[in-house]
């Protein structure tokens, strides 16, 4: 490992896994899948801090970049312990109607800027004075 690779490991959380993740995982994680995106899952027992939790840390080591919106609907309900059975551990297929990741774009040029917002590009519509600010007692 490069000695760049190593700082960003030692001084960054955002560049996939600390130094010291990744010493927890490989002390005390079990691995448990992998997604699409190539992002890593991982779960491990530990003292209880939550009740409605239980005693399971399970966490995810991105393949590049943090970014929570990269995790799919099915890994992000196991990462929340609202199901005890990871997506590796199932037949899952999507139904027709659900869409492809999209990352999210915003702060960047592509994000969404609605019509009439500052931040789009072009001409603002102009105020059609239909506003009726509502006062007390009305």
């Amino acid at each position: 490992m490069a000695l760049k690779d190593t700082l960003l490991r030692i001084f960054t959380w955002w560049n996939g896994q600390t130094m010291s993740l990744a010493l927890y995982t490989a002390r005390s994680g079990t691995f448990v899948g992998s997604d699409e995106l190539g992002n890593k899952y991982y779960k491990a027992q530990g003292p209880l801090i939550d009740r409605s939790v239980g005693s399971e840390r399970r966490w995810v080591v991105y393949n590049g970049y943090a970014d929570a919106s990269r995790v799919p609907p099915g890994w992000r309900a196991w990462l929340c312990h609202n199901g005890d059975t990871a997506p590796s551990e199932e037949d899952y297929r999507p139904r027709e109607w659900q869409k492809a990741h999209e990352e999210n774009l915003t702060g960047t040029a592509a994000a969404y800027r609605p019509k009439g917002s500052q931040l789009s590009w072009g001409q603002r519509p102009a105020a059609t004075g239909d506003y009726v600010p509502w006062t007390p007692g009305e």
